[in-house]
Protein backbone atom coordinates (compact mmCIF):
# COMPACT_ATOMS: atom_id res chain seq x y z
CA UNK A 1 0.00 0.00 0.00
CA UNK A 2 2.78 2.45 0.92
CA UNK A 3 4.66 1.51 -2.27
CA UNK A 4 1.55 2.27 -4.33
CA UNK A 5 1.07 5.67 -2.65
CA UNK A 6 4.74 6.52 -3.22
CA UNK A 7 4.46 5.66 -6.92
CA UNK A 8 1.26 7.71 -7.17
CA UNK A 9 2.90 10.63 -5.41
CA UNK A 10 6.03 10.44 -7.56
CA UNK A 11 4.03 10.27 -10.76
CA UNK A 12 1.85 13.16 -9.68
CA UNK A 13 4.75 15.45 -8.67
CA UNK A 14 6.63 14.63 -11.88
CA UNK A 15 3.43 15.42 -13.76
CA UNK A 16 3.26 18.81 -12.05
CA UNK A 17 6.66 19.72 -13.41
CA UNK A 18 5.77 18.51 -16.90
CA UNK A 19 2.48 20.41 -16.89
CA UNK A 20 4.25 23.55 -15.72
CA UNK A 21 6.87 23.18 -18.44
CA UNK A 22 4.27 22.69 -21.16
CA UNK A 23 1.69 25.25 -20.12
CA UNK A 24 3.50 28.26 -18.80
CA UNK A 25 6.37 29.15 -21.07
CA UNK A 26 8.65 26.36 -19.86
CA UNK A 27 9.13 27.21 -16.20
CA UNK A 28 12.74 26.15 -16.10
CA UNK A 29 16.08 27.88 -16.12
CA UNK A 30 19.60 26.78 -16.87
CA UNK A 31 22.15 27.39 -14.15
CA UNK A 32 25.50 26.18 -15.44
CA UNK A 33 25.54 22.40 -15.74
CA UNK A 34 22.04 22.11 -14.28
CA UNK A 35 18.43 22.87 -15.18
CA UNK A 36 16.01 23.98 -12.48
CA UNK A 37 12.30 23.27 -13.02
CA UNK A 38 9.80 25.08 -10.81
CA UNK A 39 6.12 25.78 -10.39
CA UNK A 40 3.57 27.03 -7.87
CA UNK A 41 -0.02 26.05 -7.26
CA UNK A 42 -2.76 26.15 -4.68
CA UNK A 43 -2.55 23.20 -2.29
CA UNK A 44 -6.26 22.61 -3.00
CA UNK A 45 -5.15 21.26 -6.39
CA UNK A 46 -3.25 18.43 -4.70
CA UNK A 47 -5.04 15.10 -4.59
CA UNK A 48 -5.88 14.20 -0.99
CA UNK A 49 -3.59 11.14 -1.06
CA UNK A 50 -0.59 13.19 -2.21
CA UNK A 51 -1.20 15.91 0.39
CA UNK A 52 -1.52 13.29 3.12
CA UNK A 53 1.62 11.42 1.98
CA UNK A 54 3.69 14.62 2.20
CA UNK A 55 1.99 16.10 5.27
CA UNK A 56 0.66 19.08 3.31
CA UNK A 57 -2.40 21.08 4.33
CA UNK A 58 -4.93 21.37 1.50
CA UNK A 59 -6.35 24.89 1.64
CA UNK A 60 -7.41 27.58 -0.81
CA UNK A 61 -5.30 30.05 1.21
CA UNK A 62 -2.07 28.01 0.94
CA UNK A 63 0.17 27.43 -2.05
CA UNK A 64 3.00 25.07 -2.88
CA UNK A 65 6.37 25.85 -4.47
CA UNK A 66 7.85 22.79 -6.20
CA UNK A 67 11.50 22.80 -7.40
CA UNK A 68 13.54 20.07 -9.11
CA UNK A 69 17.24 20.29 -10.00
CA UNK A 70 18.53 18.17 -12.86
CA UNK A 71 22.13 17.70 -14.04
CA UNK A 72 22.39 18.13 -17.78
CA UNK A 73 23.36 14.97 -19.66
CA UNK A 74 24.96 14.20 -22.97
CA UNK A 75 22.66 14.50 -25.96
CA UNK A 76 20.22 11.62 -26.15
CA UNK A 77 20.39 10.89 -22.43
CA UNK A 78 17.93 11.99 -19.78
CA UNK A 79 19.00 14.60 -17.22
CA UNK A 80 19.75 13.24 -13.74
CA UNK A 81 18.02 14.49 -10.56
CA UNK A 82 20.51 15.84 -8.02
CA UNK A 83 20.38 17.04 -4.45
CA UNK A 84 20.83 20.73 -3.84
CA UNK A 85 20.54 23.44 -1.26
CA UNK A 86 17.33 25.26 -2.15
CA UNK A 87 16.14 28.42 -0.40
CA UNK A 88 13.13 30.47 -1.38
CA UNK A 89 11.31 33.65 -0.47
CA UNK A 90 8.47 35.71 -1.86
CA UNK A 91 7.57 39.37 -1.57
CA UNK A 92 4.10 40.75 -2.28
CA UNK A 93 3.50 44.08 -4.01
CA UNK A 94 3.28 45.92 -0.67
CA UNK A 95 6.75 44.68 0.29
CA UNK A 96 5.76 41.98 2.80
CA UNK A 97 8.32 39.17 2.70
CA UNK A 98 7.65 35.47 3.21
CA UNK A 99 10.50 33.03 3.73
CA UNK A 100 9.50 29.65 2.36
CA UNK A 101 10.93 26.67 4.20
CA UNK A 102 11.86 24.10 1.56
CA UNK A 103 12.20 20.41 2.29
CA UNK A 104 13.69 17.66 0.21
CA UNK A 105 11.54 14.79 -1.05
CA UNK A 106 13.30 11.72 -2.44
CA UNK A 107 11.23 9.03 -4.12
CA UNK A 108 12.78 6.27 -6.19
CA UNK A 109 14.69 8.15 -8.92
CA UNK A 110 13.19 11.58 -8.22
CA UNK A 111 14.44 14.38 -5.98
CA UNK A 112 12.47 17.57 -5.54
CA UNK A 113 11.97 20.34 -3.03
CA UNK A 114 8.66 21.63 -1.77
CA UNK A 115 7.57 24.45 0.48
CA UNK A 116 4.19 25.91 1.36
CA UNK A 117 3.15 29.47 2.09
CA UNK A 118 0.04 31.58 2.72
CA UNK A 119 -1.72 33.34 -0.16
CA UNK A 120 -4.57 35.83 -0.53
CA UNK A 121 -7.03 36.23 -3.39
CA UNK A 122 -5.56 38.11 -6.38
CA UNK A 123 -2.21 38.42 -4.60
CA UNK A 124 0.90 38.80 -6.74
CA UNK A 125 4.16 37.45 -5.35
CA UNK A 126 7.70 37.96 -6.60
CA UNK A 127 9.73 34.82 -5.88
CA UNK A 128 13.46 34.41 -5.43
CA UNK A 129 14.74 30.84 -5.45
CA UNK A 130 18.44 30.18 -4.80
CA UNK A 131 19.84 26.82 -5.86
CA UNK A 132 23.26 25.36 -5.06
CA UNK A 133 23.60 21.88 -6.60
CA UNK A 134 25.49 19.39 -4.41
CA UNK A 135 28.92 18.23 -5.54
CA UNK A 136 29.25 21.13 -7.97
CA UNK A 137 31.87 23.84 -8.23
CA UNK A 138 29.47 26.30 -9.84
CA UNK A 139 28.17 29.37 -8.09
CA UNK A 140 24.62 29.27 -6.72
CA UNK A 141 21.94 30.01 -9.28
CA UNK A 142 19.15 32.48 -8.62
CA UNK A 143 15.74 32.29 -10.23
CA UNK A 144 13.23 35.11 -10.05
CA UNK A 145 9.64 34.92 -11.20
CA UNK A 146 6.25 36.49 -10.53
CA UNK A 147 3.00 34.63 -9.90
CA UNK A 148 -0.52 35.84 -9.19
CA UNK A 149 -2.84 33.65 -7.12
CA UNK A 150 -6.62 33.41 -7.14
CA UNK A 151 -8.70 31.79 -4.41
CA UNK A 152 -11.89 30.00 -5.44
Amino acid sequence: MIYRKTRLSLAWMAGLLLIAAGVSAEQSEDIGDHVVHYNTMSTMQLPTEVARAHDLQRSSSRALLNVAVLKKSDEGELPTPVTAEVTASAINLTGQRRNIRMREITEEDAIYYIGTFRIHDEETLDFTVRVTPAHSDQDPGEIRFRQQFFID
